[in-house]
């Protein structure tokens, strides 16, 4: 089967999906890509530029037998620009995020002309599949409130056709890649290493992450920090400040953009931690937990789904004064940390598990 794979903002977890999929898939997948800047203007304008590409493609290897588009496409756009191609062929929209749960920068006002494309896009795709299930229920939950916002004709008996052809599909993983950075003796000894590799921005919500590291640097307990994770703002005034407080801690500090050198810094790792207010998925913790690092995620989110049940108690923290508790247990106890991985629970994230699992995938 030929699949062409429409990705107009390929950069990070986009790019990697793509790309993993297209490498695992036992079926032809073409990517058509765009630079994973502009977010706006892709969901505005990139049908224009994606629409001729379509054509070459059809050109040089043959007519799609199925489409896989992601969130970041103006599906009905381009699927009118494109017409010729999508008649009578099955379409799959891949929603890493949406724009109607997504949390608005400080200061800024939600547009609603974004949301709006992602339900437009959901309308006119055969399938819809959300990265998780914490996703798809806050997106059909709030999405109400968007249609009711407009004056009339607000099609509200929409809502269960979309809900009836949604379904979760999880992120897959590059997993395999990290087994070759892994340490042949083990973990290192010494003072407890603690990892933040999520990207430096407020939905991710480092000052608390960093308001529990200084309870731990104020009450005397020996640690170190492991800084990774990428930087899309200009000053990153949290991370700045850490850096002079805590340089003599740090074993990395800044984002590590060749994949061997992150690979050994998560397998360096003693305990990863999140404090996000916003995670739709969970791809860089996910990657943590393999390098055998021990999680401390909020219970909220998409995390209670990643865990099973049996783990809540001890990996999902209620608030920060929780978080700042098992934290303290933690430099107290690094070797009972390092015992204790398990790193079992991303293995069924894997691309060696799930591309079969999307493969399967029909319209």
């Amino acid at each position: 089967m030929r699949i062409y794979l429409i990705s107009p903002y390929h950069t990070g977890s986009h790019r990697a999906w793509a790309q993993g999929y297209a490498a695992h898939s036992r079926h032809q997948v073409h990517l058509i890509t765009m630079a994973g800047r502009f977010w706006k203007w892709r969901m505005q304008g990139a049908a224009l530029e994606l629409a001729p590409r379509v054509e070459e493609l059809v050109q040089r290897v043959g007519p799609p037998d199925v489409f896989w588009v992601t969130d970041m496409v103006n599906l009905p756009a381009l699927m009118a620009l494109a017409r010729p191609w999508f008649h009578q062929v099955p379409v799959h929209l891949y929603m890493h995020e949406n724009q109607l749960t997504y949390p608005v920068p400080p200061g800024e006002k939600r547009d609603l002309t974004y949301a709006m494309i992602n339900v437009l896009s959901m309308a006119a795709a055969d399938r819809v599949h959300f990265n998780s299930a914490y996703h798809r229920d806050a997106f059909f939950e709030a999405l109400p409130r968007l249609l009711k916002h407009f004056p009339d004709y607000n099609h509200l008996a929409i809502m269960p056709s979309l809900r009836a052809k949604s379904d979760v599909l999880p992120v897959g993983l590059d997993l395999a890649f990290f087994d070759a950075y892994r340490p042949s003796q083990g973990p290192e000894p010494g003072p407890l290493r603690i990892l933040w590799n999520q990207r430096w921005e407020y939905d991710k919500n480092p000052g608390d992450f960093f308001r529990a590291i200084q309870v731990l640097d104020e009450e005397g307990w020996d640690f170190q920090l492991i800084i990774a994770g990428e930087n899309f703002r200009r000053q990153p005034q949290e991370f700045e400040e850490a850096r002079v407080r805590w340089g003599d801690r740090m074993v990395h500090f800044g984002y590590a953009a060749d994949r061997a050198d992150y690979a050994r810094l998560l397998w360096q790792a003693d305990v990863v931690v999140s404090t996000a207010i916003h995670e739709f998925f969970g791809v860089s913790v996910l990657e943590a937990i393999y390098c055998a690092a021990y999680p401390l995620l909020p219970a909220r989110l998409s995390y209670p789904e990643l865990l099973p049940p049996q783990l809540h108690a001890r990996h999902l923290y209620t608030d920060l004064q929780d978080l700042i508790a098992q934290l303290r247990w933690a430099v107290q106890h690094p070797d009972q940390v390092r015992a204790h991985s398990v790193r079992w629970v991303a293995e069924p994230y894997d691309w060696r598990v799930l591309a079969a699992r999307y493969d399967a995938v029909r319209s």
